[in-house]
């Protein structure tokens, strides 16, 4: 090999072992941001009850063992999501539906579902986000909510695995007030897949949605 195929070499590896690097962040990145929330403004590195890292913003005011209802806004998916070859109409659905079934059940364990605004009720809304990349050279393998990310390994024989994300953002609101009291943006691990072929199913995300559910059931004021 001469010098100058060498070099050619050396300067992919590097282009792609840092491209890859920049995309193993196990948070939501500002270019991920959907535009669910309307203000992304003051959001910080924080850590779930599971152990989970999360962008979150919390009212330094609010104390929410002051509520004790909840007016509880379905799982949605924003935007409207574009199912492809690895990941099914159906398999999308599986996934909202199992995650709204078990994010409504958690909080339902701690706040009395209503209908009504009202003193001491909050508002949530929640949905499962995409990706947003321009990284074409990455060649994503995306669909929407749910990309895959292109993980490292065998980068010069071009088998690749892939790691799978869920992307969640969701704010509670005071019912009366309309004030923010928390915004909270969580990126989840899902099963790796050995290839770009391999479907995603709802076994591969189910771990991801089941902690979300358990933190959203822990949280408390003052964990960091």
């Amino acid at each position: 090999m001469n010098l100058n195929s060498t070099a050619k070499l050396l300067c992919a590896l590097v282009t792609a072992g840092v491209m890859l690097s920049g995309c193993s962040s196990s948070r939501t990145e500002k270019q991920q941001y959907s535009g669910f929330l309307k203000d992304y403004s003051g959001l910080t590195e924080a850590v779930s009850a599971s152990g989970q890292p999360v962008l979150r913003w919390v009212d330094p005011t609010v104390n929410f063992a002051n509520y004790d209802k909840l007016i509880y806004n379905p799982v949605t998916y924003y935007p409207t999501p574009r199912p492809g070859p690895q990941v099914s109409q159906e398999t999308l659905n599986q996934v909202r539906n199992y995650a709204d079934q078990k994010l409504k059940s958690s909080l339902q364990s701690r706040f009395t579902l209503t209908t009504k605004p009202g003193p001491k009720t909050l508002i949530i809304r929640s949905a499962i986000t995409a990706v947003n990349t321009s990284n074409e050279s990455m060649q994503f393998y995306e669909v929407l909510p749910v990309t895959m990310v292109l993980a490292a390994g065998q980068v010069v024989t071009g088998y690749r695995t892939q790691d799978t994300h869920l992307y969640f953002e969701a704010e509670a609101v005071d019912s009366v007030t309309g004030k923010v009291l928390i915004k909270v943006l969580r990126k989840g691990n899902g099963k790796q897949l050995s290839n770009s072929q391999q479907a995603v199913t709802m076994e591969t995300l189910k771990g991801v949605i089941d902690s979300l559910a358990t933190d959203a059931r822990l949280f408390e004021n003052g964990i960091k």
